[in-house]
């Protein structure tokens, strides 16, 4: 059944990229990407032709969104560390270090919360199977809850530290 767009809403499933040009669907493709592809993958995903795809997904790699994994074929894949920087850059720009700080100390005290409530270090070492199955749906969204506060910690530390580093005076 052919799926009618509304003119408030998201384009058809089967056309996502419907209204984006070819830049924007190889760099969607490259985003949504488990692991390296050759340009005719992400060609393929992104709708488009093999040539366009390689084009783009060099720009790419010069500016380091993208990683080009030389061999026979080329695979290409998101560079996850330009993504952090990115993101560590923007808590920098948009937080103070108080800001910042105050939200490791939250993130901190929920990750806390999480090791007592679960008797674990990490998300990693609880084995959900051994709590009831009505609960097991609430577990997983605990574990999910507290991975990414982990991450969101980390994150935000770093932040904190590169923009306590670039206030702190200079001693000449």
């Amino acid at each position: 059944m052919e799926e009618t767009p509304r003119p408030d809403g998201p384009p058809p499933f089967d056309s996502p990229f419907e209204a984006e040009d070819t830049k924007q669907r190889v760099y969607s493709a490259v985003l949504h990407a488990r692991e390296p592809m050759t340009a005719a993958e992400i060609a393929e995903r992104a709708e488009c032709s093999d040539e366009s795809a390689r084009t783009h997904l060099s720009f790419y790699t010069d500016l380091g969104i993208v990683i080009r994994h030389n061999g026979r074929p080329v695979r290409y894949e998101r560079n996850d560390d330009y993504f952090e920087w990115r993101r560590v850059n923007e808590l920098v720009r948009t937080h103070t270090v108080d800001e910042l700080q105050v939200r490791v100390t939250e993130l901190t005290n929920t990750i806390e919360a999480y090791r007592r409530e679960y008797d674990g270090d990490s998300p990693a070492a609880v084995t959900v199977l051994e709590f009831d199955p009505e609960q097991i749906d609430d577990v997983y969204g605990d574990l999910s809850d507290w991975a990414t506060a982990l991450e969101e910690r980390r994150l935000h530390e770093r932040a904190r530290q590169k923009a306590a580093s670039s206030t702190a005076p200079s001693h000449s």
